[in-house]
């Protein structure tokens, strides 16, 4: 055979090892596409979620709003914590507002309050924040600064010898000052008593109780727009005005929701009382604002004065 014979045999050769290497790596790849289709369709079948019923959507939201609702409390009382105390333990404002009315203590019902367990204890504890009488405050005497009181001090009278108030009483002028607050609901912003001072302690606060509880209602009714929210210092009173000149003073005030309130009468949502509920003496309130957005509040003590 010649040259040319055995190279054309050669080539020939190759050619079909070459064809049937591809043809065989071709069936392969078809055979693992056919696998993959055939495995591929219970796959995807299963991972379809199915639909969930509206019970446990309902107790999935459930849920996430009380694990917000804690972590807000929580963060909140982190919060009170850092603010009350200073570095070394001691109260921040007991050097300025000490015996002043300006105190905030946690009740300790609220957490009952929130989850629903209201039981005998619990109502039976609201009943003393209720009938429990605010402290009186003490004497405040500024200190004077930039100022030499040595030689003053030999010309001064002992205190116990002056004339003042008695322990346990306040003097004229903050007497006048705390009835001209509008969270005193015995007196008008005038000054002037609003009930009969013979009337008892217990009753005015019965009248009192029952005032703000139909004054709430009333502006549920007619929907009355809020006009401003002031808050107080450290969180202790917050004040909401309406447009019909109704005060309420909630204490202890909630900065987050007043926030809120402020932002929607700046942006023009102007919030409305949608309504509230009260146990012994304890308030929830509900605001409105926007399109479908609400606002709750909690507080321990709600006066409504006009």
């Amino acid at each position: 055979m010649s040259a040319i014979s055995l190279l054309l045999l050669a080539t020939a050769v190759t050619a079909a090892a070459v064809g049937g290497a591809a043809l065989h790596s071709a069936r392969g790849l078809r055979r693992r596409l056919d696998e993959c289709a055939q495995c591929g369709t219970p796959e995807r079948g299963a991972r379809v979620p199915h639909a969930r019923s509206a019970e446990e959507i309902r107790s999935i939201v459930v849920e996430a709003i009380a694990e917000e609702r804690e972590r807000e409390l929580a963060e909140a009382r982190a919060m009170w914590a850092a603010q009350e105390r200073g570095s070394d333990g001691t109260h921040v404002h007991d050097a300025t507002l000490a015996d002043r009315g300006t105190e905030y203590e946690i009740a300790p019902v609220l957490d009952a309050l929130l989850k629903g367990r209201v039981d005998d204890d619990v109502l039976e504890n609201l009943r003393e924040l209720r009938d429990r009488d605010m402290p009186q405050p003490g004497i405040f005497v500024p200190r004077q600064v930039e100022r030499d009181l040595g030689d003053d001090l030999e010309s001064v009278e002992p205190l116990e010898q002056q004339p003042g108030p008695q322990d346990g009483q306040e003097t004229p002028g903050v007497t006048a000052a705390r009835r001209r607050h509008p969270s005193e609901p015995d007196f008008t912003l005038r000054g002037e008593p609003a009930l009969p001072a013979q009337t008892p302690l217990r009753s005015r606060n019965a009248a009192g109780h029952e005032r703000t509880v139909g004054r709430l209602a009333e502006l549920a009714d007619a929907r009355t727009p809020l006009s401003d929210v002031r808050q107080g210092p450290l969180g202790t009173l917050d004040v909401y005005l309406f447009q019909d000149g109704t005060t309420v003073c909630l204490s202890p005030g909630h900065r987050e929701t007043a926030e809120a309130l402020c932002a929607a009468l700046r942006d023009g949502d102007v919030p409305v009382l949608m309504g509230g509920s009260t146990v012994s003496g304890a308030y929830a309130l509900t605001f409105a604002y926007g399109e479908g957005r609400t606002a709750y509040l909690l507080a321990d003590r709600v006066i409504a004065s006009r």
